[in-house]
């Protein structure tokens, strides 16, 4: 058996039309929801990023992993999912982000070098990465793995400096000025990128690229995607 797991990252219950929201519409994850099972009464472990990510990914409350922010290190130690399919054959992939800070303190102490095939893995919340992107591709982010989305949009035609921050993350004004998703008054603007090249359109192309590919091995495909986490910049129509 095979298993596409899909997440979106700040997605409000309340944004879901089979939620009962009224101020938009969502008919593909209506769709979905009307063939699964849908929780009313759940909720997260953290409502910081990082932290809640971390729960998923160990099945452990926040104060028992101790990855408590953004940025704090998953230990070392810490039995993943990834490591537990991978122990009843199942390969486990990521395409897309994570928000993993690597416990490089405690790899060191137990010789364990990130680079190779078992710190690759311990860095990635036991996941195989297809790709990585966290998105937030600022300039003075330390750590954006976002370089496979840069290189796709100059690809297309939309160079830079930072591809992502001047067409995903940049809109046109009605004067023709340049218009940045990092302040909050400019989201109804469309962003410079065409839907069809967006980071969510970007990444769900590669999640199909990898389910493709995959021959009679069981798979597990994390689909995890940025949006519609902050900066709220969508291409048209969605900015509408």
């Amino acid at each position: 058996m095979n298993v596409l797991w899909i997440m979106a990252d700040q997605l409000r219950w309340d944004y879901l039309s089979c939620y009962g929201a009224t101020h938009i519409e969502t008919p593909n994850l209506d769709w979905l929801a009307s063939r699964g099972v849908r929780f009313n009464r759940a909720y997260v472990q953290s409502p910081i990023c990082g932290p809640s990510r971390m729960s998923y990914y160990t099945g452990r409350y926040v104060r028992s992993h101790g990855s408590t922010w953004n940025g704090f290190p998953l230990r070392v130690g810490e039995p993943t999912l990834g490591e537990h399919l991978r122990e009843i054959g199942v390969k486990c992939t990521l395409v897309g982000k994570t928000h993993m800070t690597p416990d490089l303190a405690g790899m060191k102490r137990l010789g364990i070098a990130p680079e190779g095939t078992i710190g690759a893995l311990v860095s990635e919340c036991g996941f195989e990465v297809f790709v990585r992107d966290d998105g937030t591709n600022h300039s003075d982010y330390p750590s954006r793995h976002a370089e496979d989305y840069d290189r796709y949009l100059r690809e297309h035609g939309m160079d830079g400096d930072n591809p992502w921050e001047e067409w995903a993350n940049t809109a046109i004004g009605p004067d023709g000025e340049l218009r940045s998703g990092w302040v909050l008054e400019n989201a109804p603007f469309a962003a410079r990128v065409p839907k069809e090249h967006s980071e969510t359109a970007w990444l769900t192309t590669r999640g199909i690229e990898f389910i493709e590919g995959q021959g009679g091995e069981p798979w597990l495909c994390h689909l995890s995607y940025i949006k519609p986490h902050w900066p709220y910049l969508a291409p048209a129509p969605y900015n509408d």
